[in-house]
């Protein structure tokens, strides 16, 4: 090897320590906020955190009601990691929930709902990613007419009604516990380790982040492009279909309005985690720290009885700093790799 080469492989190792690095920091950064919530909920309402097992079923309470935005928000990250955008996913949600719990979807039981429901988040991913991919639509466009459409078909297929579940295997996934811990958390975990997994120690993985940092230059080192982009948007997809049976089991019973602005949540998670909105850099773990962060959030205003217009006023102050963060770390960033 060169001194050349050499130096090329050094300095390409440094730029992936300081990447680690950074993520680790975020990450920790994170945690440190989660503390935070608890000591403010603890100052708050001690009362209520002097009891042990009121504790235990809180953190298990907040968990659950993460899992299912958790998972739609797996697979968010990969679409934003790999450059695009996917305001749909709340819609996907709403139709494939509807449309498993039709009356004749429902007559082949618990396996034909789950298939179904995964079908339709599948099939819809598909079809977003055949405009972005192929029609060459830009993402936000595609994704925004997807969620108009999709709602609509939920509505339509559900004649604006709710529709119970009968299952009985569907109802008790929410209700379940294994060794004393929800399924619902358990799919999340599932989830979210074949996410990370799928990101850092797979060519996909690898060929996503080299796709949303730079296009033309994934294309010319001979990666597929549109097809990366078309299963990006199918793993969303299939995503919104697990959380459509999670939250499905959740309120046994679905309707064309579920999983509003689940899309929105979704996104703030990746960013609050460190995912890049250019694309090109996020991870698994860190948009999970996103996640529970908000959900601790939401249920510091529940316990302390507090209106739901601050808790998204607060969210969104949330948002706007993170972006800020990353904007301002970014420009940090480059102007010291030109040097």
């Amino acid at each position: 090897m060169t001194t050349t080469e050499t130096a090329h492989v050094e300095k390409r190792a440094g730029r992936e320590r300081r990447r680690l690095d950074e993520g680790t920091i975020r990450n920790l950064g994170l945690l440190g906020v989660l503390v935070i919530l608890v000591i403010i909920g603890i100052i708050t309402r001690p009362e209520l955190y002097s009891d042990p097992a009121w504790v235990r079923n809180n953190v298990l309470t907040i968990l659950q009601q993460a899992s299912a935005i958790g998972v739609v928000t797996v697979g968010m990250t990969f679409v934003i990691i790999g450059g695009g955008i996917d305001l749909s996913v709340g819609a996907i949600i709403a139709l494939a929930a509807v449309w498993s719990t039709t009356v004749a979807t429902q007559s082949f039981g618990a396996g034909g709902m789950i298939f179904t429901a995964l079908a339709v988040g599948v099939g819809v991913g598909l079809v977003n990613g055949v405009l972005i991919a192929y029609g060459k639509l830009v993402p936000f466009i595609a994704t925004l007419a997807m969620l108009v459409a999709a709602r609509g078909l939920a509505a339509q297929i559900s004649g604006k009604q709710t529709q119970i579940s009968e299952s009985s295997v569907i109802n008790s996934i929410a209700t379940t516990k294994i060794l004393g811990i929800p399924l619902l958390v358990i799919i999340l975990g599932v989830v979210v380790a074949a996410g990370w997994v799928l990101l850092n120690r797979t060519t996909f993985g690898r060929r996503t982040v080299a796709v949303g940092g730079n296009p033309e230059a994934a294309r010319l080192a001979g990666i597929n492009v549109k097809r990366q982009t078309l299963l990006l948007y199918v793993l969303s997809g299939l995503c919104c279909g697990i959380a459509a049976i999670m939250l499905t089991s959740q309120a046994t019973s679905a309707q064309a309005a579920m999983a509003n602005l689940y899309e929105l949540d979704a996104i703030a998670a990746a960013i609050i985690g460190g995912t890049l909105l250019s694309g090109g850099r996020g991870t698994i773990i860190g948009a999970l720290f996103g996640v529970l962060v908000f959900s601790t959030i939401t249920n510091l205003f529940a316990i302390n009885n507090l209106p739901t217009e601050v808790q998204n006023m607060v969210k969104g102050a949330i948002i706007v700093a993170a972006v800020l963060v990353q904007q301002f770390r970014f420009s940090a960033l480059t102007q010291m790799f030109k040097k």
